[in-house]
């Protein structure tokens, strides 16, 4: 693997590229009716999706650094959504909560809404935790 590979990740469009629970309990989001479940969720617990293409190195910087940063006792359920590989759930999530799509892009949601998005560079972990607190 050379140097660029090594910081940014080599993106196949392969779910196992994200490295998912590396350090933090990511759910995978792969289908419509499971974005439903999703939903409900929200209304008992806060749920972070991270949309993340396994091609862009930004992306891939962008979910390291997340991972590397967020509290992993936090109360919140993770789901990691690999745009690439799963278009019709991430066109859906845009549709939905009326959010342009972005990627990489971290969405709060709070009982069935967004309450919260970030993308690119943006994306901290801190910035969620104060949301959370």
């Amino acid at each position: 693997m050379g140097f660029f590979d090594k910081i940014f990740g080599r993106g196949t469009g392969d779910d196992k590229n994200h490295d998912p629970g590396e350090r933090l309990e990511w759910s995978p989001l792969v289908s419509l009716s499971q974005l439903d479940e999703v939903v409900k969720e929200s209304t008992e617990v806060p749920v972070l999706i991270f949309k993340h293409s396994t091609r862009c190195g930004i992306s891939r910087m962008a979910y390291k650094n997340f991972e590397r940063e967020m509290d992993a006792g936090a109360p919140v359920k993770l789901y990691y959504l690999d745009i690439l590989n799963h278009r019709d759930v991430s066109g859906a999530v845009a549709e939905r909560f009326g959010v342009i799509h972005e990627s990489p892009q971290l969405l709060l949601l709070r009982n069935g809404k967004v309450v919260y998005n970030e993308s690119h560079g943006a994306i901290t972990a801190g910035k969620l935790l104060e949301q959370l607190g």
